[in-house]
């Protein structure tokens, strides 16, 4: 079946099997492997994009694109973490966060721990620390026990506000 989408701006369109899943759609048809595919079960959160659906207008929400088909996000808009960054290079303020507060280490996690703190931040930006834990609960990272992680969350979201 065709899908056609529009990723970090550019229109993509493809033949693929009906039960492609949107990871897959991304990381093989678009040649985006920014996104990973941690668990396979929808636990870890490294599959985390941003999607506005192109049906009813909404903003960008995160979702795992492990959970959902391709054909799911046809006719929608979707942000990878090669896509958030200005085009000059210029770092997303969630990215620069991370980066200031040491928010990674390995790495692994990271694309997708940034796509859910920035769609996060956009559903509220005045986050309290709380909020940061339960919004982020979803995306697991095995390396930083967190703590930098939500710290930069927190300083993306003040910046935000």
């Amino acid at each position: 079946m065709q899908v056609s989408m529009t990723v970090n701006g550019v229109a993509q369109s493809h033949d693929v099997e009906p039960r492609t899943l949107l990871v897959q759609f991304l990381r093989e048809s678009c040649g985006l492997t920014g996104t990973k595919v941690g668990c396979d079960t929808s636990s870890c959160g490294a599959c985390t994009v941003l999607l506005a659906s192109g049906h009813d207008g909404q903003r960008p929400e995160s979702v795992k694109s492990c959970t959902m088909f391709a054909a799911q996000a046809d006719g929608g808009a979707i942000t990878t973490i090669e896509g958030l960054a200005a085009a000059d290079g210029t770092l997303h303020p969630v990215q620069q966060a991370f980066h200031e507060h040491h928010g990674l280490q390995c790495g692994f996690c990271t694309a997708g721990m940034v796509l859910a703190a920035v769609s996060l931040i956009d559903e509220n930006p005045n986050l309290t620390e709380r909020d940061v834990r339960l919004g982020l609960e979803g995306n697991l990272c095995r390396c930083t026990g967190y703590h930098n992680i939500v710290e930069a969350v927190l300083a993306a979201s003040e910046s935000a506000s």
